[in-house]
């Protein structure tokens, strides 16, 4: 089966490219953090190992909570986009089990081989990372000890979230019919998970319940502290359940945003048709862009807050807390951006049959560009209002427990500064690849 599988990819290597970078980068950016918690294990002062053990289990850990449900997702994805594949393979006598074992064998290869390219970047990652903390006196000049046990779980942990995703979406794509064809493939939405939704809803409901911890007790607390460490990571946990929810959400502000779809040549109609259609396809570009807002204007939100509120004598570790604040914008925006573009790459690729029928039905390139482009732009709009409604579960709290209320008493600019760059992102991405799409000579003919 596994040699199966290595040929199969051989011909078809595009449709896992989105697999492959999801797990590269995700196993370089878990691997290099988790190699800072093997380093404070080794002989290093005690300040030193508390400040590396921070730094790689709590702004790690959320690290890890992006890269899983990124990686959950494009495999979930990848193999989603293969009903009509595994439906041919049926039709000619492979069973369900034999479909579904094909799969995992496919996935399993793809994940093993980015997994390990990722666990050699990480190595590097880990070495740069403890030498900016070092040139930033986070830490003393410790030696690096990290990557003989941290790095192949991290591979064992990225190659077992891939198994569980690609058993999921395998078994999915084997319920029904065996005759699946690409017009089935179009007809419709499909169902969310329950499973899905009951995580999206204990996300949200943690999210929302360390809000009114912050409130209630973090906020009295003595240490100014205790209130950010409540509230700092709640827009994250909302932001991921609301991102889940996509499939869902979509449709509902594509239906929402339909007056401002209407005019022009019908690409705002058809953006909007497909949207509703197609949430479970374009909910794997709107995850990245809700989890990109929520978490982005969250945390910078909140470092302004502090900013403004705190009184007196800096606490010990400011600067360690401000770093790490830092860290984890930086690491969400540059991942969760990767991953926006990773993601509209998978679903153009899998749309080149639809673009082809579109220009064979008498669509010009430029009204399909055109269509894809609203698309993106109703995706963006979409996602930046849940992103937006996320990260309230960070700025609310922390602004009333410092005593600004709901509205906070600066940096407002920022929040519509982050949408239009995450916007901007989400419309460049869909424009540059589905102008290469139909450019090319499998897809439309000049």
């Amino acid at each position: 089966m596994v040699w199966l599988a290595v040929r199969s990819l051989r011909h078809r290597y595009a449709a896992f490219t989105a697999t492959f970078v999801a797990v590269l980068l995700g196993t370089a950016l878990m691997g290099s953090f988790a190699t800072l918690v093997e380093t404070a294990a080794g002989p290093v002062p005690a300040q030193d190992a508390e400040s590396l053990t921070v730094m790689g289990a709590v702004v790690g850990g959320w690290g890890a909570v992006i890269v899983l449900f990124s990686v959950a997702s494009t495999v979930g994805l990848t193999v989603g986009q293969r009903d009509v594949e595994i439906g041919l393979l049926r039709t000619i006598g492979a069973t369900p089990r034999q479909a579904r074992r094909l799969v995992r064998a496919e996935t399993l290869v793809v994940c093993l081989v980015a997994a390990v390219l990722g666990a050699l970047l990480a190595a590097a990652g880990g070495r740069a990372l403890l030498a900016a903390l070092v040139a930033g006196d986070v830490v003393s000049d410790v030696e690096f000890g990290g990557g003989a046990v941290s790095l192949p779980l991290t591979v064992v942990g990225i190659l077992q979230v891939c198994l569980v995703a690609a058993a999921i979406a395998g078994r999915r794509a084997t319920r029904g019919p065996a005759s699946v064809t690409a017009a089935d493939d179009l007809a419709g939405a499909r169902p969310i998970r329950r499973w899905r939704v009951a995580l999206a809803l204990v996300l949200i409901a943690y999210g929302l319940g360390m809000g009114v911890v912050t409130v209630t007790v973090s906020g009295n607390s003595d240490d100014p502290y205790d209130a950010m460490a409540t509230s700092g990571s709640s827009s994250l946990l909302v932001g991921v359940g609301l991102a889940l929810l996509g499939p869902l959400l979509l449709p509902v502000g594509a239906r929402l945003a339909r007056p401002f779809l209407g005019g022009g040549d019908g690409a705002g109609y058809l953006a909007g048709y497909t949207a509703s259609r197609r949430a479970h396809l374009l909910g794997g570009v709107l995850g990245p862009v809700v989890v990109l807002t929520s978490g982005a204007v969250g945390t910078l939100m909140l470092v302004g807050a502090d900013g403004r509120t705190l009184v007196g004598e800096p606490p010990e570790g400011t600067e360690t807390i401000n770093l790490l604040n830092n860290v984890v914008v930086g690491m969400i925006s540059l991942f969760a951006a990767i991953m926006v573009i990773n993601s509209f790459a998978a679903v153009v690729a899998h749309r080149r049959a639809e673009l082809r029928q579109l220009w064979l039905v008498g669509g010009t390139r430029a009204q399909i560009e055109r269509s894809v482009v609203a698309e993106a732009a109703l995706v963006a709009a979409v996602g930046v209002v849940l992103g937006l409604v996320g990260s309230l579960a960070t700025i609310i709290p922390f602004g009333l427990a410092r005593g600004e209320g709901v509205l906070p008493d600066g940096q407002l600019w920022l929040p519509p500064l982050l949408v239009a760059g995450v916007a901007a992102l989400t419309m460049l991405t869909a424009r540059t690849l589905v102008r290469r799409a139909t450019r090319s000579a499998a897809i439309l003919i000049p």
